[in-house]
């Protein structure tokens, strides 16, 4: 959940003052988009360094305390070590923090998902950060978005900007259920996302909803459907072998 006021107080003041978010000044994160790649990575001898904003679906009370739904940016920084000392995650306090919850279903997200992937993250260093000041990220739907991003900076590949996910991950490797689904594509109408991926499995809360018009909603049963609809790239080597076999099958 966030303060969605403070998030459009928080944006229109940088829209008005005409100038990028303090925190990309500061610590240089550049968005990764397809067609920039190159420019995004850095690597020096024994480090290999990526920086991605991310979008991520959440819910709020307004002024009238109804909830709504909302989208909100979070920077997150992957350096790959020379080392292989233990994955190391570090969740920003300023401007906005994460509460414990949410860091505890990042942080068991990116391991399970680099698990399943069949990468070693022992090398890693990621970083988060909330963008917006006095901010707080409650919940755990932000965990699939979050880790998928961290495989596909790993793996140097691009995030789809029209795309995002809701969702946990489960230790099946299966996406979890989340609440609140059909205000989140809503926010994410209103952002111009085209294709929203949510988990397979609704929430019984949510009840009925229609899809936006031109929008595309995608259940996902798998973190490996999950992240090939993010990334237009195969999850993991095996999956890539397993693709080419059905391709090349009689």
């Amino acid at each position: 959940m966030f303060d969605v006021n403070r998030i459009d107080r928080w944006m229109d003041r940088r829209r008005a003052q005409g100038m990028i978010s303090i925190f990309f000044l500061l610590f240089g994160l550049i968005a990764v988009f397809p067609e920039a790649d190159a420019m995004n990575t850095v690597e020096r001898p024994h480090v290999f360094s990526r920086h991605v904003v991310i979008p991520v679906l959440g819910t709020t009370l307004n002024d009238r305390r109804e909830q709504i739904g909302v989208v909100a940016d979070v920077y997150v920084s992957f350096i790959r070590r020379d080392d292989r000392h233990g994955l190391n995650i570090r969740f920003d306090v300023f401007p906005g923090q994460f509460s414990r919850r949410a860091q505890h279903a990042v942080t068991t997200a990116v391991r399970l998902v680099a698990e399943r992937a069949g990468l070693d993250p022992r090398s890693w260093s990621v970083r988060f950060t909330l963008p917006y000041e006095g901010v707080t990220l409650y919940g755990e739907s932000l965990s699939a978005m979050a880790a998928l991003a961290v495989i596909a900076l790993a793996k140097n590949e691009a995030i789809r900007r029209d795309t995002v996910i809701t969702g946990t991950v489960m230790p099946n490797g299966t996406i979890g259920v989340v609440g609140g689904v059909p205000l989140k594509i809503a926010a994410a109408h209103r952002r111009h996302f085209r294709r929203v991926l949510i988990p397979e499995e609704q929430d019984v809360a949510d009840g009925d909803w229609r899809t936006p018009f031109l929008m595309q909603i995608s259940p996902m049963h798998s973190i490996a459907d999950a992240y090939f609809a993010l990334t237009d790239h195969p999850f993991s080597s095996s999956a890539l072998h397993t693709q080419l076999a059905a391709t090349l099958a009689p």
